[in-house]
């Protein structure tokens, strides 16, 4: 597990570090022309429930209701949902790192991420997470989301490591400087690059 000294287990987010984030204000905005809505109102909605949705005390269907379909609309509910899905794309490099390192030094990999149920699930299956992945700690499952702490301590129970043998990964500054401040090594990604430097820095070389 790890090398002498070195890490056992390696959590991260997924979206920005695994791939694309699964809904963000560019994939709104995309869908506001697609559909034909109005951007500002979306996004408004949006801010106002998606916190809701993402502690997993909403459906997606509930979230939509909230955001698109609370009047009639000229397209389906399902046509919407279907480009949700599809605004998903992978960083394979990111993929291919996790696995090698996974496979080299016998790591426990855990994932730590902010993100609806359906979403999540759907991200799960398509792009094979479960085949590397260890666990996941997402917060529509554990009803937190980061930054509170305790998803981050629920990762560590869950793994049944202490914080100085873990390293977490995140695109979001903030939610790696909490991290950091349970103890754990974090990492501030921001490329494939900096990120591998990083991690062999820590012990884990490719």
């Amino acid at each position: 597990m790890g090398g002498m000294n070195g890490p056992s287990t390696l959590f991260l987010d997924i979206g920005g570090v695994l791939l694309t984030n699964g809904w963000d204000h560019n994939s709104r905005r995309e869908a506001a022309k697609k559909f034909g809505l109005d951007y500002e109102e979306l996004n408004e909605r949006h801010h106002l429930t998606y916190d809701t949705y993402e502690s997993g005390k909403l459906s997606l269907k509930e979230y939509l209701d909230r955001i698109v379909f609370y009047q009639k609309r000229e397209f389906a509910r399902e046509d919407f949902r279907e480009f949700m899905f599809a605004q998903s794309k992978p960083f394979p490099r990111m993929i291919e790192l996790v696995k090698s390192l996974k496979i080299k030094y016998g790591l426990k990999v855990g994932v730590i991420s902010n993100e609806g149920r359906e979403v999540n699930e759907y991200r799960i299956t398509t792009f094979g997470l479960a085949e590397f992945v260890d666990f996941f700690v997402s917060s529509c499952f554990v009803h937190f989301r980061k930054p509170d702490m305790d998803i981050y301590r629920i990762a560590l129970d869950v793994a049944q490591v202490s914080p100085d043998e873990s390293v977490y990964i995140d695109d979001r500054a903030m939610f790696a400087q909490v991290a950091a401040g349970l103890g754990l090594r974090a990492i501030h990604h921001k490329s494939y690059e900096d990120t591998k430097s990083s991690l062999a820095g820590l012990g884990l070389v490719l």
